[in-house]
């Protein structure tokens, strides 16, 4: 079995060393410093793994049920802490999937089911979301997709990278449809929280007996570089199967990773940094939507959720070209083109990171390379 990459992180890593002065399409909240944290750490803790359980600091796995609003309807032994959501997907996926199995997934969608997936010889379906819909999850297609080959279902709640969501009674039926053959529903809920319209969704692992929710601090806390995440399913032989392939992995855990993120759920503390997070991409989420109103040729659905979305180009501009080309001289502007989620004709659009990515400016940079295309 060959892993594959895939076209996002391999723009990514060709374009590592170009030191941008703006960057168009941050896809997490502004990042705390170390130092907001220091005097929640105790400074004689060993740099080995928790000492306590395997599966992740205890105290740190009750924040995550009571993040997700499973207090209740999951145990800590349901869940499993990850080295982000990344790690959560690979380990259910590696080890639920077979050769000849079927998985379906949405597109645009995160694309690491599908390289995943093509690894292992399964086979995958694909269901389109389209803008006409407002990239909404087309959930007949879906139960049309579904067979009795079909091992796995996995989508994005918020969806990344559209920042469409699915409410409750979507999710019912996602599972209902899963339930008819018995797959498993894996739902990545790393955008859970920045909802712009609506509530949050519920977590599907209270939802369905084969339900998968995986998540992280990355996201909406900024939090990417601890990578930190967790896996919740109520279905005790999966997450055994997932701490099994984990030992064979990352093996333990990264206990810095887990001290921070707990001090980070903290109720109280959880609270702040949303309502920070929510606040300062609401604004910016609103001069990014009347920017693009203002453009010509170029358009986009504004997300429900999430700090993503995708822009269309105007008609014949290529993406993979056009960000080549913001990202030299004289633009000098990160942005993710859209043939990373097979949209070829869009950019992906973005609001986090704070002060640091100049979003403005790299707006206004972006509205001059598209009118000088």
């Amino acid at each position: 079995m060959k892993v594959k990459i895939h076209t996002l992180f391999q723009y990514l890593l060709e374009t590592t060393d170009a030191e941008p002065e703006a960057i168009v399409g941050f896809s997490l909240a502004e990042s705390p410093k170390l130092g907001e944290f220091i005097a929640d750490l105790d400074p004689d803790l060993p740099l080995d793994w928790n000492n306590r359980d395997f599966r992740g600091l205890p105290e740190l796995r009750d924040h995550v049920l009571a993040q997700a609003g499973l207090s209740g309807l999951c145990s800590a032994a349901d869940v499993l802490i990850t080295a982000g959501a990344a790690e959560a997907n690979y380990l259910a996926v590696m080890q639920l999937l077979q050769p000849g199995d079927e998985i379906v997934i949405e597109t645009p969608g995160w694309p690491q089911a599908e390289v995943l997936a093509k690894a292992i010889g399964a086979e995958v379906v694909k269901v389109h979301r389209q803008e006409a819909d407002g990239w909404h999850l087309p959930l007949d297609r879906v139960a049309e997709a579904v067979t009795d080959k079909t091992k796995m279902i996995f989508i994005t709640n918020p969806n990344n990278p559209t920042g469409d969501l699915l409410n409750a009674d979507e999710l019912a039926e996602l599972a209902r449809i899963a339930g008819r053959v018995g797959a498993w529903l894996l739902v990545d809920e790393v955008y859970a929280g920045l909802e712009w319209e609506g509530s949050r969704a519920p977590s599907i692992a209270g939802m369905y007996e084969r339900g998968i929710t995986t998540g992280s601090v990355s996201k909406a806390l900024g939090l990417q570089g601890l990578r930190t995440g967790w896996l919740i399913c109520r279905d005790p032989e999966l997450v055994m199967d997932a701490v099994i392939l984990r030992e064979n992995s990352s093996e333990i855990m990264n206990i810095m990773g887990e001290v921070i993120a707990e001090v980070a759920l903290r109720p109280d503390r959880y609270g702040a940094a949303m309502d920070k997070a929510r606040r300062e991409s609401a604004a910016n989420l609103a001069k990014m939507d009347a920017w693009v109103s203002a453009q010509s040729g170029l358009s986009w659905i504004k997300p429900r959720a999430g700090l993503i979305g995708l822009g269309r180009l105007p008609e014949g501009v290529d993406s993979d070209a056009f960000a080549k080309r913001l990202l030299a001289e004289p633009y000098r502007t990160f942005l993710l083109p859209g043939s990373a989620y097979e949209q070829p004709n869009h950019i992906r659009l973005g609001v986090g990171g704070g002060a640091a990515v100049n979003l403005m400016e790299g707006l206004d940079r972006l509205g001059r390379a598209l009118a000088e295309y």
